[in-house]
């Protein structure tokens, strides 16, 4: 099966403080969308792994280009999420497509990645926004890194299309002070915590 890929868009901040003291190291946080058409728009079928199967090179390019555009340093790489918006003639089941090539692409680009990748789904239309979950990319309990970025390309999705999203950050909020379990203090390397 062929992946036809119409566009992939790129989402960058760079965070240097959050109301507080300015950061030693601002944190960066970005999303990577490509905007894929759905084989399955308009009829049911039902197997859907033959799609799954074909995106785990998109869900590894994508990976790699967001780590690049997040400077390049993978183990500077702390949190991570993924999302899909499927457009109106697809279904919300055809956003699962995206678990294994999102997940494991970026588990793959990143080298250790522990935690389950946190994700959200909808159905949309042209320009619908999604907010991606972030949590910790080791340990998920990592209280400090609880988070979210805002996605969204304009002409995307189209009815037949889904945009697949994934997201990253070099660390979590700026001004963490809420408590719960450190970075420093992960030690079961179980995924939670």
């Amino acid at each position: 099966m062929q992946v036809k890929v119409r566009k992939i868009a790129l989402g960058i901040e760079e965070v240097r403080h959050d109301g507080g003291p300015v950061l030693a190291r601002p944190i960066r946080k970005g999303w990577i969308g490509a905007v894929v058409a759905n084989p399955y728009a308009g009829r049911y079928v039902d197997d859907l792994t033959p799609m799954m199967e074909a995106m785990k090179p998109l869900g590894l390019e994508c990976a790699q280009r967001l780590i690049a555009a997040l400077g390049g340093d993978a183990t500077l790489i702390e949190a991570y999420g993924k999302g899909a918006i499927v457009g109106a003639a697809g279904e919300i089941e055809h956003s699962a497509l995206w678990h294994v090539p999102g997940g494991y692409g970026m588990r793959e680009a990143l080298g250790t990645a522990l935690a389950i990748v946190p994700s959200a789904v909808k159905m949309g239309v042209l320009g619908a926004m999604i907010d991606l979950p972030i949590h910790h990319k080791d340990a998920c309990y990592v209280r400090s890194h609880f988070d979210a970025m805002t996605a969204m390309i304009p002409d995307a999705p189209r009815a037949d299309e889904i945009a697949f999203f994934l997201t990253m950050t070099t660390g979590g909020r700026p001004h963490s002070r809420m408590g719960g379990l450190t970075v420093a203090e992960i030690s079961k390397r179980d995924g939670m915590r």
